[in-house]
């Protein structure tokens, strides 16, 4: 199969394909587990415990943290690209584990919910940086045949890890309290992420110039305005891909700072909150592995518009129901959906970009894609404040349909090299 096979000869000896790199590509597979393990540790327990130890009363105050977190992460992104292009992607991979370090020790010894604001500021710099890592030094890894596979992989070992961090976290809090037991998951996983990446990754610049040799067509040197702007709006596929990606994350950046509190008006425990939200990312972390390679043989189109509408479902059996069977299928569904849209919108971006400026490309769709979890965190904290959470959780679930229906509109199925 195509897909396990080493694919592309490079110049002074590199290969590129999954069966040549899969030490590394393994590697990073770990790696990004343990990226996403710092996102899973927050999952269930930091918006409780500000309503429960902070006694915050309103709910845009509550998801603030997630509002801090995305912003960050959003400009964290916009710049990895370049970085990784003028530093290499090692160095950039290991200063974002330096940063995020500190983070489940201030959001252990918090004082004040500011604090908890402080720590998400140097999460979002942790994964912009980290995650976006993997993701880049795998596409570099594999070539242009396997970007779908490589992708669902990457985001299946970070997005499994934030459901099983999820559950967990949320089964030690019902036994000893909110912190800061739950957040111990949180110091192994930066001391392992730290060590892993200084010691073992070796950078894939080398890589990307193999696939550029190969490439046959080159690349007119283009601004970090020009690719922005490129990726943003004035190509169609880029534009379609971008503005799914910010939707999708603002559904994430709700249903992470509303659902554990919506659940608990309707008196369900820590651990039962646990179990729905870890279902979610563990569901899209596990189909990736599935969705990724479809997308390399059925195209990405299909699956992104399909998996906007899915989550869409999803969202709206959530806000309309009042019991956990409903909730959890709703749960269900939003996982399926983004398990199908996640992987799909990565590798679109991936074919629209020339191996030169891919990179950069990445960074500008990852940038719109994370300012979705500030959008929809504060978004959807107003209008809980204003008309309830489910009124905020379905508004949310309309505009990811009206998201897919752009996606269907406007995106071209894209065939062959950039």
């Amino acid at each position: 199969m195509s897909a396990v096979n080493s694919a592309n000869s490079g110049t002074d000896g590199i290969v590129l394909g999954l069966r040549a790199n899969w030490r590394q590509f393994a590697l990073l597979v770990l790696i990004n587990a343990f990226v996403g393990g710092m996102v899973g540790i927050e999952r269930t327990v930091v918006p409780l415990i500000g309503a429960e130890e902070f006694h915050l009363a309103s709910t845009t105050l509550i998801v603030s943290f997630i509002v801090s977190f995305g912003v960050i992460k959003a400009c964290a992104n916009l710049v990895s690209g370049h970085l990784a292009d003028v530093w290499g992607r090692k160095r950039v991979l290991v200063l974002g584990w330096l940063v995020g370090l500190p983070v489940p020790f201030m959001i252990m010894w918090a004082p004040n919910w500011e604090w908890v604001i402080a720590a998400n500021a140097l999460l979002g710099i942790n994964q912009g940086f980290a995650w976006s890592m993997t993701v880049i030094m795998k596409v570099d890894l594999v070539g242009p045949k396997s970007r779908g596979l490589a992708v669902g992989l990457n985001e299946f070992a970070g997005y499994l890890a934030v459901g099983v961090t999820a559950f967990l976290t949320g089964y030690i809090a019902s036994r000893y309290g909110l912190r800061p037991a739950p957040i111990y998951l949180g110091v192994g996983y930066a001391v392992l992420g730290t060590l892993l990446s200084i010691l073992l990754v070796r950078d894939t610049r080398h890589h990307v110039r193999a696939e550029v040799a190969n490439h046959g067509q080159a690349a007119e040197a283009m601004s970090f305005w020009q690719i922005f702007t490129l990726t943003s709006f004035r190509d169609r596929n880029l534009f379609a891909a971008s503005q799914a990606g910010l939707v999708n994350n603002l559904n994430d950046g709700m249903s992470w700072g509303i659902f554990p509190l919506f659940f608990a008006t309707f008196g369900l425990g820590v651990e039962r909150i646990g179990i729905l939200k870890a279902v979610y990312p563990a569901v899209w972390g596990i189909l990736q592995v599935a969705t990724g390679p479809l997308s390399d043989r059925w195209g990405r189109k299909g699956l992104i518009v399909g998996g906007m509408w899915v989550q869409a479902a999803g969202l709206l059996l959530t806000a309309l129901t009042r019991s956990f069977d409903y909730w959890l299928a709703g749960s269900l569904l939003l996982g399926i959906g983004t398990a199908m849209v996640y992987p799909s919108l990565i590798a679109a971006v991936s074919d629209a970009s020339h191996p030169t400026w891919r990179a950069r490309s990445l960074s500008v769709y990852r940038f719109w894609r994370d300012l979705g979890y500030a959008i929809g965190a504060l978004s959807a904290g107003i209008i809980a404040d204003l008309f309830g959470m489910a009124w905020a959780i379905g508004v949310i679930g309309a505009l990811t349909f009206v998201s897919g229906a752009i996606v269907a509109l406007f995106m071209r199925e894209h065939r062959g090299p950039v």
